[in-house]
């Protein structure tokens, strides 16, 4: 459905942006990273919170330290009002034991949903009952309320991989609701049929990855994204009339320039592209 994205500054704390709780629009707020807080169709969802700093302390002394360079601007336990919180998969800063467990406990009744094939590590780092945790795979549909469904899709984190039953350990996450479809492609590059499948989805939005991939990174187990100027070629391939670039800003050795994101804002008429801040809401408006 045709609509227009715009960007609503807000004053304060992010806990006091959140403290109306969600309404029956549609409006994002960035976490860091691959992280939101997505208020849509009166449900508030939270996908890929990394609000610890629990790879600063598991990579202490390492090659890649991990150290944060933007501090968290929620604490787990102040995100409250939350009915889903959604991890596209398993490395940790998706999926973040230092965060989960206090998220959960100030959302009682909270589910959580999870790629079927990391459905191991969704247990262990949440602390959940199995009862709520709801396990996808990329194609199927599931419903977070009577006016939302989300759908997966592949992602490829550098590759599309698969556990011994043939699940996909790396998932996007079509969200329909409140008049539009935003696509959170999770950590992904692009592969073959990656545009047909999600164009099927009719996204308006989509939330994508920009910190890019290196050879040194690869190599020592730090798998890669997009780049910027292949994250806007998928947001025009699947009809995206939005972009929110994500995904930098984090960890030094793997960021992406926000100069580069602005600069190539400006020069873009289709899709508009917007670039992740902190302080800033994202507002669809549906026409």
């Amino acid at each position: 459905m045709p609509g227009s994205l715009r960007e609503v500054p807000f004053a304060g704390s992010l806990e006091q942006a959140l403290a109306g709780g969600p309404g029956a629009g549609l409006r994002l707020y960035w976490l860091g990273q691959a992280g939101f807080v997505l208020d849509i169709a009166g449900k508030r969802l939270v996908i890929d919170p990394y609000l610890s700093d629990s790879l600063a302390v598991k990579y202490r002394g390492a090659r890649y330290p991990h150290e944060r360079m933007m501090p968290a601007p929620i604490a787990p336990d102040k995100l409250t009002g939350v009915d889903h919180v959604l991890c596209t998969h398993a490395h940790t800063d998706h999926m973040d034991p230092g965060t989960l467990p206090a998220l959960f406990a100030a959302n009682p009744a909270a589910r959580l949903v999870a790629p079927r094939a990391v459905r191991a590590a969704a247990l262990e780092r949440s602390g959940l009952d199995p009862a709520r945790i709801d396990l996808v795979e990329a194609g199927e549909t599931i419903a977070l309320g009577d006016a939302l469904r989300l759908t997966a899709t592949r992602a490829a984190h550098e590759t599309l991989e698969r556990d011994a039953d043939g699940n996909h350990r790396f998932l996007g996450y079509a969200l329909a609701g409140a008049g539009a479809v935003l696509w959170h492609s999770g950590d992904t590059v692009s592969y073959e049929g990656q545009a047909e499948e999600v164009a099927r989805l009719a996204p308006d939005i989509a939330l994508l990855p920009v910190n890019g991939r290196r050879p040194e990174l690869s190599e020592n187990g730090v798998p890669g994204n997009l780049s910027l100027d292949e994250a806007a070629g998928l947001a025009r391939a699947i009809g995206a009339s939005a972009m929110i670039a994500h995904h930098y800003g984090l960890f030094a050795f793997n960021t992406a320039d926000p100069d580069e994101i602005d600069r190539l804002a400006v020069s873009t008429a289709e899709p508009r592209i917007l670039r992740a801040r902190q302080a800033i809401a994202f507002e669809w408006t549906a026409s």
